[in-house]
């Protein structure tokens, strides 16, 4: 059964089964998004506690941040053909079968390789999952109403990452790492199996050819490249057998390729990625202050516990408990901030929100061994309003440019440069932390005192990535017909 963007976009003239199934169909992927977005942030909390129950280093724990990161960078360009070529039941199924696996492995793994595999098939579901979330809302809700919907979406991607580390906490405070996938697992077949029960088939798929040599480009090239950024954490604690600017040329001379060769495929319809996206900037805007965002906060994300864990010696839950507010504030805010776009547009949203991302990152610059606990929590609740003020009017703004036929691709497109962007976030943060710590150490400081002074550093260099978020709010704004401005088609 399937339904052509006509009837998708009819917003009130939809027959009341047609908007009953519409409305099944997201909320299911809702509710598996927000499965796979939990197991996402759940590593947060519990690298502390993995480094030293497998004896590994911060630089190498990140890869089980990092490897997620970078197995999505490779996936997500193949979903605007997935999306494109197969209906949205065989797609979901895909996505939830191999989430469900990556756990599975996860739990049963008896050290740090196989759990590093894990999360890596773990995040091949993640991958597929967001972007058939987000085309298939674009497909199905009418223009008028998708600050709303998307509302509700940012809902499960803030609430979600907020309940991961206050989850993860809880559950290392009684078990072992493993239950962090245990837990999980149970959760993520039932959604696999009311999706296979429930779920119809909502888009119309086309015969869209694949191109092969697209497909080794896509993986070398932003694999190489998210490898060789991650690279650079594990560089600052010490000498690499390969320098990580090896991979980062390969990575970019191979991305550089496949641009071109999409470029040369989109006029004949074949492109695996349509970069044509880019050649709207109504899109590309919103995408290039997303991908800003994304790297500051990953590395706030990934650096905060630690400074909660090892300089002010709170335990994983306490840790968990302080981050919670923030994420439920942003669900919390999301949906009033759909019903904003939908009235107001995105500016006024946005504009305020990145003042005060930025103001908030401003202020991380400043923290010391002393700093209380309660501040912190102040902290992190005025980020997350921030980021709730932004994502929203920015997924919607961004998607809701593009003509129907590029939808899927936009998705992707937004979806590869936000690991890009977060897999370079986390890198760059941690190998500042870690070299400055480090010549702190040697300059005889205390190790609470190195580490706080390396995290320091790490926020000073947030900081200033975020005043181009304050620069790039100005220049959002909301799509007049919800992607017939765009000009062109497919």
């Amino acid at each position: 059964m399937t339904v052509d963007h006509q009837t998708a976009d009819a917003g009130p003239a939809l027959a009341p089964d047609l908007a009953r199934r519409n409305r099944l169909v997201i909320g299911l992927l809702l509710v598996s998004a927000f499965v796979v977005i939990l197991n996402e942030t759940i590593m947060a909390v519990a690298l502390p506690r993995l480094m030293a129950d497998l004896q590994i280093s911060a630089s190498m724990a990140q890869w089980l941040s990092t490897a997620f990161m970078l197995t999505m960078a490779v996936v997500i360009p193949v979903t605007g053909y997935l999306l494109q070529r197969l209906n949205t039941r065989p797609v979901f199924i895909l996505a939830m079968a191999l989430f469900s696996l990556g756990t599975l492995i996860s739990a049963v793994s008896p050290g740090f390789p196989l759990l590093v595999i894990g999360r890596i098939v773990q995040a091949c579901g993640t991958a597929i999952m967001m972007p058939l979330l987000m085309t298939t809302v674009m497909h199905l809700v009418p223009p008028e109403n998708r600050g709303k919907t998307m509302g509700n979406i940012s809902i499960v991607i803030s609430v979600a990452p907020a309940i991961g580390p206050t989850l993860s906490g809880l559950i290392l405070s009684v078990l072992d790492w493993r239950w962090l996938f245990l837990l999980v697992l149970p959760i993520a077949l039932a959604a696999l199996a009311l999706g296979m029960w429930k779920i119809r088939n909502v888009t119309e798929p086309s015969e869209a050819p694949i191109d092969i040599p697209s497909v080794p480009l896509a993986a070398l090239g932003f694999g190489s490249f998210v490898y060789g950024l991650s690279g650079l954490g594990e560089a600052a604690a010490g000498p690499q057998m390969v320098s990580p600017l090896v991979p980062l040329a390969a990575g970019a001379v191979t991305i550089l390729v496949f641009v071109l060769r999409q470029h040369i495929l989109a006029k004949q319809n074949r492109a695996l990625l349509d970069l044509r996206t880019l050649t709207i900037p109504a899109f590309t805007i919103p995408a290039v202050m997303m991908a800003i965002l994304m790297m500051s906060m990953f590395g706030v994300f990934i650096l905060l516990p630690i400074f909660l864990q090892t300089v002010l010696k709170l335990t994983t839950l306490q840790t968990g408990l302080l981050l919670l507010p923030g994420g439920l504030i942003m669900g919390l805010c999301a949906p009033l901030v759909g019903s904003l776009y939908d009235r107001h547009g995105p500016r006024p949203l946005v504009v305020p929100g990145a003042l005060l991302f930025s103001g908030l990152m401003w202020a991380l610059t400043f923290i010391q061994p002393e700093t209380p606990v309660w501040l912190l929590l102040a902290a992190h609740v005025v980020l997350s309003i921030g980021l709730a003020l932004m994502f929203t009017p920015l997924f919607t703004s961004s998607l809701g440019s593009l003509p129907p036929a590029l939808y899927s691709h936009g998705s992707a497109m937004i979806g590869t440069t936000q690991q890009v962007a977060g897999a370079a976030g986390t890198a760059l943060f941690v190998a500042i932390m870690t070299l400055r710590s480090t010549a702190e150490t040697l300059s005889g400081a205390d190790p609470a005192a190195a580490i706080a002074a390396g995290i320091r550093g790490a926020f000073l260099c947030g900081a200033i990535i975020s005043l181009g978020a304050i620069v790039t709010a100005f220049f959002i704004r909301k799509p007049e017909t919800g992607g017939k401005e765009a000009g062109h088609g497919a």
